[in-house]
């Protein structure tokens, strides 16, 4: 799904731009509160919170259409970078800025060089997405918040920690009868490994 949009890039920049102790305060806490029901620690998902706001940061002072095209979601430090560019040139600057931010320790690049299909694309991506959630959400067999679903041009990312082979496999099956999926690329590490 993409959140950076043109309204999502006006209020990304206020909230970079605004950010205060105060607001750093209380999104660390609320990623506390998420972590409480995850695989990740405490301190490892107000890390990876923080990574995101530094690459949102660098991404709004290189090219605001970086913000707009392009979506992260990091996991232990492994970043996944999905979206469409106009060109390898902005990819490569992209990609770049992630490496610079300190506690990047993979970029997993997924970024597409093409036409982004427009708002059409958008939503269809933004209701696929929604979709593979609530099914995730549903199954009782899958610990949904150990997860992040993206989805650019049809093509499902998924970026995250499962219990097991047979957990990664469950999310993957809900994605495959989801309308317009494409296809499914699996970034998610097992407990075991």
């Amino acid at each position: 799904m993409r959140a950076g949009r043109p309204t999502g890039a006006l209020l990304a920049a206020a909230c970079l731009a605004g950010c205060t102790p105060v607001s750093l305060a209380v999104g660390a806490g609320a990623s506390a509160g998420v972590a409480i029901a995850e695989e990740r620690t405490v301190g490892e998902v107000v890390e990876d919170a923080r990574i995101v706001a530094e690459i949102n940061r660098a991404w709004l002072s290189a090219d605001l259409d970086l913000i707009q095209r392009l979506n992260t979601a990091v996991h232990q430090g492994r970043v996944l970078v999905t979206g469409t560019v106009a060109d390898a040139d902005q990819m490569l600057v992209a990609l770049r800025l992630v490496w610079q931010v300190d506690g990047v320790q993979e970029v997993i690049n997924e970024i597409t060089i093409a036409d982004g299909g427009g708002l059409a694309g958008f939503a269809r991506d933004s209701w696929i997405a929604a979709q593979l959630r609530t099914r995730m959400t549903l199954d009782s067999s899958i610990d949904a918040i150990n997860y992040t679903v993206e989805v650019a041009n049809g093509v499902v990312y998924l970026l995250g920690l499962g219990r097991d082979d047979d957990e990664v496999e469950r999310v993957k099956a809900h994605a495959r009868q989801i309308d317009y999926v494409r296809g499914i690329v699996s970034h998610v590490r097992v407990a075991a490994d």
